[in-house]
Parts: C-alpha cells; sequence; structure tokens
C-alpha cells in the first residue's frame, strides 16, 4: 500500500530581508503561510520547488513542508518548525535567551 502523502507547499527566506516567505500560486511569494500554493502531489511539489529554486536572486534555501489544509481551504503547518516559523524571528529576550 502507497504511503498517504500530506500536501506540501513551498517556503524559504528573503534573500534580502531575511523573513520566512511562502511561494504563492502565481509563482510570488508571500509572507502570509495561508496564502501559500498547495501541491497535492509529489510531481507538482517538484514543480514549485523548481519554480522557487529558479529565483535565487531573491530566496534563499527553499524546500517544500508539510502542511494540512483548513476549513477554510488555507494550509496551515503541520510540524512545530513550521509553525515556529511563520511567527516570525526568535532573537528577543525571552525565557533562556533572558537568563543568560
Amino acid at each position: 500500500m502507497a504511503r498517504q502523502r500530506n500536501p506540501q507547499i513551498v517556503t524559504a527566506n528573503d534573500l534580502f530581508e531575511g523573513d520566512v516567505i511562502y511561494l504563492t500560486a502565481s509563482g510570488d511569494w508571500s509572507r502570509d503561510h495561508g496564502e501559500a500554493a498547495v501541491a497535492h502531489d509529489p510531481d507538482e511539489a517538484e514543480r514549485l520547488l523548481g519554480v522557487a529554486n529558479a529565483q535565487h536572486d531573491r530566496v534563499v534555501g527553499p524546500y517544500l513542508a508539510d502542511a494540512k489544509i483548513s476549513p477554510d481551504g488555507r494550509p496551515q503547518p503541520v510540524h512545530f518548525r513550521e509553525a515556529f516559523r511563520t511567527r516570525g524571528p526568535s532573537n528577543y529576550f525571552h525565557g533562556k535567551q533572558a537568563e543568560a
């Protein structure tokens, strides 16, 4: 039996500003995870990743991330790392950082 695959999106960092960004269906980038283009099969995921990799003058480190689809049809993070990345920089002094 074939393994069930999650839908995937492409994420990267903006080359100039460093922000986490997501590839949209138009081939542009958004800082809103919910605006990301969703690939429902491996071929589409690889195509989207190819679009992102061709924009090496705009983005750094594009990769595929698993997503789940919310009731309103927008992609949502599956893994903690991706959920954490949607919240912005983690260089604020809090928690263990404040104790150092």
